[in-house]
Order: C-alpha cells, then structure tokens, then sequence
C-alpha cells in the first residue's frame, strides 16, 4: 500500500488529527539526485594495489547501487539507497525508485518526530 494510499485511507475515515502527509513531505523537496558509485567513482591507490580482479569485482558492486540524495527546502539532506544483488536484475529506473523511497522514509521519521514535538510543546 502507498502512502498515497494509506492518506486516502485516512481521509475516508474521517481521521482529522494533526498528522504528516504525503503531500507535505513532497512539499520539502527542494532537490534531488541519484548517484551510482560504478559510474563515476575515483579509485585509491590502495584499491589499484588490490589487483585487477578484486578491481573488477569492486567496479561491478558500485554499478549495481543507486544513491538518491534529496536536498530539502532548508538545506537538510536525506539520502537512501538501493544495492542489486544479481547483475542481471539491475535496472536503474527501478534502483532510483527504491532509493528515493528509502529517503523518503526518513523524510517521515524526521517530520513524524517534528509533528510529535510541536503536539507535546503545545499541550504543555
């Protein structure tokens, strides 16, 4: 089920408490990128210094994982991952889905606590 989903959910059963949605959280959004290590990574002498094989073993692993990083309206960044285990199972469209949603979960912890604190400063 997606947040989409669950926020609709809510809307039918007439919950109206203070609470984060899935529109606000889209809201802090200023920015985001995605990242695969393989495709641009700069390599250490001392990984050079482990031989070719270790090399190519290592290439491979960082072409199969996905960095999002979301950069939110005051400047605060999230990031999230996603890592593929079978090469043949990559894809980067789905690899970037998955790492934003990752970042997005932290998005609603962080906005969750928020919205908690304000909730508790204010039946003080």
């Amino acid at each position: 089920m997606s947040d989409k989903d669950i926020e609709q959910e809510i809307q039918d059963k007439g919950k109206t408490a203070p609470r984060v949605t899935p529109s606000h959280i889209e809201s802090l959004i200023a920015e985001e990128m995605y990242i695969v290590p393989g495709d641009s990574v700069h390599w250490t002498d001392h990984l050079a210094a482990q031989g070719n094989a270790q090399h190519e073993l290592t290439i491979q692993s960082l072409s199969l994982l996905t960095i999002c990083v979301i950069v939110l309206r005051n400047g605060f960044t999230v990031t999230g991952e996603s890592a593929c285990a079978s090469p043949e199972n990559y894809d980067a469209e789905i690899g970037r889905k998955i790492a934003r949603e990752n970042a997005i979960n932290k998005i609603w912890t962080l906005e969750g606590y928020l919205l908690k604190q304000k909730l508790s400063e204010s039946n003080a």
